[in-house]
Formats: structure tokens, sequence, C-alpha cells
């Protein structure tokens, strides 16, 4: 029966993006904005490349799932937390933290798997340039898009349902601007050692596996870049594969940060982790559409055609 009432009425706090008042009408402002440019931004380049058929290739199918999941990955978090400053409340209920933290982690980790996915396709365009189109058919991308979102899924649901068993005394501060599995094991009032080895087991190997993925990628690709005999073909390699790199490094360096090193339950501890999450759920998805159109000719074609109104949907 206590548990039942639980789930029926309890609610959580969130500690929010900063606990001083005068700064509240600042950062609502500028999380608006960076959410509606964050969203604006993706939406065109799905648009982009979705009306335009000289971006259909698989490079570009990658990025325009990457730029979907970016909206839905930063509209699960940024929306609460805005509401949150603008009625000056935290709470969030226990089912809607649940919810919160199930399409989190579903669109976080699809964020890690289109990265290294979209790292093999550029290993195997310049490594294995002759079979490329063999290799990287629709059929195929297709079925890699597919198999991300079945086991990002999975992910998530195990996370979540491990998260049912545990029972919350009152009341309690979530040290973050949004429900995520650490600061939520760190207000349960019961033990979390099972929920603490998934998550290590699950979540490093989530993180883990496709970061040493796409750095094996890159080692390859950098070894081939190398053999390339023009220095015009370097150029054009590494700038087909610099803007991944450059998201690679914001992302994966602030998750890992976030996930896999261990912060002290200090106010500054709180403060860092608090700068590191938005960092990879809503700096690096505002960013992704600048490094990927200004370092990327055919892209910002794309777009200037689109908002021009000259869509070209035959090749």
């Amino acid at each position: 029966m206590a548990r039942e009432n639980q789930t029926k009425g309890f609610e959580f706090l969130l500690w929010g993006l900063s606990e001083r008042p005068e700064q509240q009408s600042t950062l609502f402002l500028l999380f608006l904005w960076m959410y509606i440019i964050t969203v604006a931004g993706n939406l065109l380049i799905v648009l982009a490349i979705g009306t335009d058929a000289h971006l259909h290739t698989p490079m570009y199918f990658f990025l325009a799932n990457l730029s979907c999941t970016d909206v839905l990955f930063t509209s699960t978090t940024v929306p609460k937390a805005l509401v949150n400053i603008w009625t000056q409340s935290r709470s969030i209920s226990y089912a809607g933290c649940l919810t919160q933290l199930y399409f989190f982690l579903t669109f976080g980790d699809m964020d890690i798997f289109l990265l290294a996915t979209m790292a093999y396709d550029r290993y195997v365009a310049i490594c294995l340039p002759l079979h490329y189109t063999m290799i990287m058919s629709l059929r195929r991308c297709i079925f890699m898009v597919t198999t991300c979102w079945a086991l990002t899924n999975l992910v998530a649901m195990t996370h979540t349902f491990l998260m049912f068993p545990l029972s919350f005394c009152s009341k309690k501060i979530i040290p973050d601007f949004f429900c995520d599995l650490g600061p939520l094991m760190k207000v349960s009032c019961s033990d979390t050692h099972v929920n603490e080895l998934v998550l290590l087991i699950l979540g490093g190997a989530v993180i883990l596996i496709p970061f040493l993925l796409i750095l094996v990628s890159y080692i390859h690709i950098a070894l081939a870049i190398l053999r390339v005999p023009s220095a015009q073909g370097r150029r054009k390699a590494i700038s087909t594969c610099g803007s991944h790199l450059v998201v690679v490094g914001l992302f994966f360096g602030t998750v890992i940060r976030a996930y896999l090193c261990p912060s002290s339950p200090s106010s500054n501890a709180v403060a860092e982790d608090t700068a590191a999450a938005v960092m990879y759920t809503v700096v690096t998805p505002l960013l992704n559409p600048f490094i990927y159109s200004l370092r990327n000719k055919d892209m910002k074609g794309a777009l200037a055609r689109l908002l021009k109104g000259k869509i070209l949907l035959r090749g």
C-alpha cells in the first residue's frame, strides 16, 4: 500500500540550473533561445537532407537521424527545466521523473550509437571506397539505424524498470535539472547496489564500446589519409571527418565525465556535474547544426537552396 501511495502522489524536487534567484531570468532566456535554435537548426538539417536529392547518401542519412535524435534528446529535459524556472517550482512527479528518465536514456544512447555508426560510414568511405556503395546500401543503413533504436530502448527499459523497486522516503532534491540515473540513486532510501552494478556494466559498455569503435575507425582513417598522395585529397578526406570528430570530442568528453568519473556530494561537485550535463544535453545538440553545416559545402548549398525555396526532389 505504501508503494502504491508513493507512485500516485510522490514528487521529487529538482536542484535546477542555479540556486541564485537573481540568475533565474537570465537562465530562462538563455536556455529558451538555446532550445529554439537547437530545434530550428536540427530541423533545418533534416529538411535540407530530405528535400535535396544530392544529399540522399548514407552519410547524410545518418546525419538526419542524428539531428532528429538531438531534437528529441534536448526536448526531454529543457522544456521541463524552463517550466520550473518560469513557475519558480522545482517539483516533478514520480511518474513524470521515470518517464523523463526513460526517454532521456533512449535518445542519449541513440546519439552515442549514431556517432559510432557515422564513424563506421566514414571508415568505409575512406578506407574501402571501391566497396562503399555495396557495403553501405540503403537496406543496410536502415538495418543499422533500426538496430540502434532497438538497443537503446532495451537499455533504457532495463535501467527504468530497475528503478521501480526503489523507495524514496520523503521529498528529496535530485542534484540535477532533470531525472538521471546517478542523481536518482543518490536520493533513494533503498539498497542501490544492483542499480549501480548494472549502470557500471551496461552503461560502461554503451559508452565505451562505441567510443573505442570510433577511435579504431579514425585510426584506420588517419593511416589511410597519410597514404593519399595529393595534398588536396588529404584535405578533402580530413574535411569530411573533421566535423564528426569535433562532435565526438564534445559529446563523449562530457558523457564520460558525467557517468564514468565519480564525484563527491559537495555543492561544488553538484555544480560541476550540472555543467557537464548541460554540455551534452544542451550545448552539443545546439552546436551540431553549425558544426556539420559550416564545415560542409554540400550541406551549406542544400541549406541555401532550402531557404531560397529551390528544393531538389530529383537528382
